[in-house]
């Protein structure tokens, strides 16, 4: 403790002055902040350590910002200013990063169903509005996969997520019975999507009438209007898509699966839930 004292207040009476005031030898001062240094050092090499197992366990996808939850998590409490300088000037370690978004070009309006959402992505419950779309996937011998995804608004899980060879209105309708089996919820669910054939034909607006589902739709051309489902496929594709490389449909399916219903759902904070992951803020209460 005196020490501590002695560090606090030299700048105002002078280390010289406390230490005969003290009755310290200047040797003792010094070993002190010699051990004191060494255990500082001994500290941050823990912590650089402990940020190398989180990055590599998590295959290299954590930013400082996640990897600052991730240490607090492990009972490590630093800044995210600090956790920065660790991973990119100390350790060099890097987040994916992230292509650049394309522009998007204003499509032919078509309007089958009324815009319910008008871009208020809040859900006061789950299972209460899910979202939904498409995207591609080329294989690594230039074939082409899409993929169809729901999540669920309140807490940005994924609720479902299938792979087909063809971009249909089967593909979407797999992907929403998926999704019902799954969670369950009650008629009067709310599927907000673009305005995509798929999701505008006769065949999938009848099966979310005879299953209860109330539609929603997308302004043409406007991705916006689905901000939530455009942010988790820019996610998805930047973390898993952008990174590998995928021989065959079963490879494909197999890291998708992994990716959204162990990493996405159950171990990724989401800055839309306070940092808690989509299903720590599906079943907190």
């Amino acid at each position: 403790m005196v020490y501590r004292f002695i560090d606090q207040y030299k700048k105002l009476f002078g280390l010289r002055w406390l230490l005969r005031r003290l009755k310290l030898f200047p040797n003792a001062y010094y070993n002190y902040l010699k051990h004191r240094k060494s255990g500082y050092l001994q500290k941050k090499k823990i912590i650089l350590g402990k940020i190398k197992e989180i990055y590599y366990k998590y295959n290299r996808l954590p930013g400082h910002r996640m990897m600052t939850i991730f240490l607090e998590r492990a009972g490590i409490y630093l800044s995210k200013t600090t956790v920065q300088k660790y991973m990119n000037r100390i350790l060099n370690l890097h987040a994916v990063v992230q292509r650049r978004k394309p522009l998007y070009r204003k499509g032919t309006q078509h309007k089958i169903f009324e815009n319910l959402l008008q871009q208020d992505f809040a859900a006061v419950k789950r299972n209460q509005i899910w979202c939904t779309d498409f995207t591609y996937i080329r294989l690594l011998n230039g074939k082409m996969r899409y993929n169809c995804t729901i999540v669920d608004l309140y807490d940005r899980s994924v609720v479902a997520s299938v792979n087909g060879k063809n971009i249909t209105a089967g593909l979407a309708i797999t992907a929403l019975e998926m999704a019902l089996t799954t969670a369950k919820p009650k008629r009067g669910l709310i599927l907000h999507s673009d305005q995509g054939s798929q999701f505008t034909s006769w065949e999938f607006t009848q099966f979310c009438k005879l299953r209860g589902v109330t539609q929603s739709m997308s302004k043409a051309g406007c991705p916006y209007d689905n901000a939530p489902i455009e942010r988790f496929y820019h996610t998805f594709k930047q973390e898993l898509i952008y990174q590998h490389q995928f021989r065959s449909d079963d490879e494909l399916d197999h890291a998708v699966s992994r990716y959204i219903f162990v990493w996405y759902n159950h171990l990724r904070p989401h800055t839309y839930n306070d940092y808690l992951t989509p299903f720590e803020k599906r079943f907190a209460s």
